[in-house]
């Protein structure tokens, strides 16, 4: 550990200072590695944590769109800004921070460490990331790609250490900051080690996000948006669609299609490019998710599809007449588990989007776009879409609130949350 540390910060010494342009340069050389070995790096994802295949091809594809995206803007976003003020000169300027580490999750392996690492690398930073246990092929492929794009040694490195080693490395005077994706409880204990230490830290927790079906919607647009909201990744995802709450006057033909569209989801094989569904990635996420199902059904819920565990594969599930007090209502449910409630009006499907400890996005489906805009700001989020599931992309800020976590990560606020915002007043006399 102490060597890696070490290391990054010796490169730091001279990555900070190399060109801005220098840096950007290896960016199209990345972009086109993760293309031209798309297939390979996604079996890779595949058989560490069973990602269906073409899911796996699109994250690698993502990465290599977020390089693009950086290679074209981060020049802009790091310049200099002027400031009219009464000195002779008034300006900010973006600087590096120095060794940051990053503390990455499993379910989307290279797309989470690629959305921190890069916008850092480009800010002048070098990275050091503690990838989970579960994707070691993937934490070290990480560190070979950028490498093999021309990025000095010690830019980036993989740090493979237990959890439990996580905070000496947030103690270490080298780190500088910090940025966790991962569970609500894991961000607490990161929060608090570098709060003890006084480093910036970017935390991007959980979330149980509500889709919300308005009477107008376009149903069949609605039902297909929603599968692919709830079941992707296996519904293995922070923003992935988990509460569904449905207008009562339309809400029989919701289910009828969404069961059938659930129904046809195709399982199996996940080298399959054909298989939609494939296991969780471990275990105990199985029998975790189970639990809360069979709870909640004990609870009044009712099930319509699904509900059945085969170790770690669970079936997509969906389950009707849920209530607030549930725990598939309560709690974020890491996997392809369905909840639907109704509601009778606008306001009623605010305040239950609003009944959450969460609050990463949401997505509200009408044709009533006028009217929908002027609620945004009653929705306690991070992110509103309307008419499309929630998703993260390079050109928009990415980050929630309330136990969702705090800072944001890609476009320019996320290039942005790990340098020194300078400010410069020069007056002549």
């Amino acid at each position: 550990m102490e060597k890696i540390i070490t290391h990054a910060n010796e490169t730091y010494l001279s990555w900070s200072h190399s060109a801005l342009n220098v840096r950007l340069s290896f960016l199209p050389t990345l972009a086109h590695q993760l293309l031209e070995n798309k297939a390979a790096y996604a079996a890779i994802i595949t058989s560490e944590m069973h990602k269906p295949i073409s899911q796996a091809i699109a994250e690698v594809e993502k990465c290599a769109l977020l390089c693009t995206y950086y290679h074209e803007y981060a020049a802009s976003f790091l310049s200099a800004k002027t400031i009219k003020t009464e000195a002779t000169e008034s300006f900010v300027t973006y600087e590096p921070l120095g060794v940051i580490l990053g503390v990455m999750p499993w379910n989307f392996p290279l797309w989470q460490v690629f959305r921190f690492a890069i916008p850092t690398l480009m800010a002048g930073n070098t990275v050091v990331v503690k990838h989970a246990s579960n994707v070691p092929k993937c934490a070290q492929l990480l560190q070979d790609l950028i490498e093999k794009a021309g990025f000095p040694k010690g830019c980036y490195q993989n740090l493979p250490i237990l959890s439990s080693e996580v905070a000496a490395v947030i103690a270490h005077p080298i780190i500088k900051a910090v940025s966790l994706t991962g569970s609500e409880h894991t961000g607490k204990t990161v929060a608090a080690e570098a709060g003890k230490h006084l480093k910036k830290c970017v935390v991007e927790l959980g979330g149980n996000n509500a889709f919300i079906v308005l009477e107008d919607a376009d149903l069949d647009a609605a039902v297909v948006t929603a599968v692919n909201a709830r079941m992707q990744n296996a519904g293995q995802s922070c923003i992935a669609a988990k509460r569904f709450l449905v207008h009562e006057s339309i809400a029989d033909a919701f289910i009828f299609q969404f069961k059938t569209a659930l129904q046809n989801l195709k399982t199996g094989d996940v080298f399959d490019k054909a298989t939609q569904i494939g296991p969780l990635a471990r275990l105990d996420l199985a029998t975790a998710l189970d639990n809360q199902v069979q709870k909640s059904i004990a609870m009044g819920a009712q099930l319509i599809l699904g509900g059945s565990r085969d170790g770690a594969f669970y079936t997509p599930t969906l389950l009707t007449m849920v209530t607030p007090e549930m725990p598939v209502f309560i709690e974020e449910t890491f996997g392809p588990v369905a909840a639907i409630t109704t509601f009778s009006t606008l306001d009623e499907a605010i305040s239950l989007s609003n009944q959450s400890n969460f609050g990463l996005g949401v997505s509200i489906f009408t044709q009533d776009i006028a009217k929908i805009k002027t609620k945004i700001a009653a929705f306690n989020e991070g992110a509103v879409f309307i008419n499309e599931m929630v998703k993260s992309d390079p050109r928009l800020p990415f980050g929630g609130v309330k136990n969702s976590g705090y800072g944001r990560e890609l476009a320019e606020e996320g290039l942005k949350e790990f340098v020194n915002t300078k400010t410069v007043f020069i007056q002549r006399l």
